[in-house]
């Protein structure tokens, strides 16, 4: 690990992620998401793998869920985010698809959160913005974080981005996030990539890695 005036400068996967310092966020892996993307089955058990490679070693985690206001309290960008992605041409003909309490809201059965990990709920693409998210990791001491789940070119690049400028090191795993547009996802990464303050790597990777820390811990 390099070091400099003092501090260190992790800069490989080995040296930014740890069990202490680390921190698990699922994206949006919610049932009216998953069912858009055409691989949503394939994306769901690399999510899944990850996950439980996170709980057997004690990673926190927390889950992000994207909500929709219903149309009273919706405003005017509100509106206009409805009206682009659901491409209607009057605010009469918006459906607000994820309310609070709608089925597709939810986050599906195959990672269902357990008690001692948390759920965010938003209303923007990154997951940062209007959550206590930062707080809570900051609180825990944490300094990066690994992310997966849909969609990436939608939520996932903005929310690395995000939490680089907050100072946290986003570790993406490529194979275990869904799009919805082939052509956007891989500018997002091949974006994420050029900026170099994101750390792309893949489920097989990170498991491994994180069963690595397991295995430590038992000696």
């Amino acid at each position: 690990m390099l070091k400099f005036q003092g501090f260190t400068i992790p800069r490989t996967l080995e040296e930014v992620v740890s069990a202490d310092n680390t921190a698990l966020l699922i994206y949006d892996m919610q049932v009216g998401i998953t069912r858009q993307v055409a691989n949503a089955d394939e994306i769901i058990a690399r999510v899944r793998l990850i996950l439980e490679s996170a709980r057997r070693i004690g990673v926190r985690t927390f889950f992000s869920r994207h909500m929709s206001l219903p149309k009273n309290l919706m405003g005017a960008f509100q509106f206009r985010t409805a009206l682009a992605w659901q491409r209607a041409d009057s605010p009469d003909k918006v459906q607000p698809m994820f309310l609070r309490d709608s089925p597709a809201f939810q986050i599906i059965p195959e990672l269902q959160p357990l008690a001692n990990e948390a759920i965010f709920d938003k209303i923007s693409m990154s997951a940062f913005a209007g959550t206590p998210l930062e707080m809570a990791l900051r609180d825990c001491g944490i300094r990066s974080f690994i992310i997966a789940g849909i969609a990436l070119e939608i939520g996932i690049d903005p929310t690395c981005r995000h939490g680089a400028d907050l100072g946290l090191v986003p570790v993406l795993i490529q194979d275990a996030c869904g799009f919805g547009n082939s052509q956007a996802a891989a500018h997002s990464l091949a974006s994420l990539t050029h900026m170099g303050d994101t750390l792309l790597t893949d489920t097989k990777t990170i498991c491994d890695l994180l069963a690595r820390f397991a295995t430590a811990g038992s000696q």
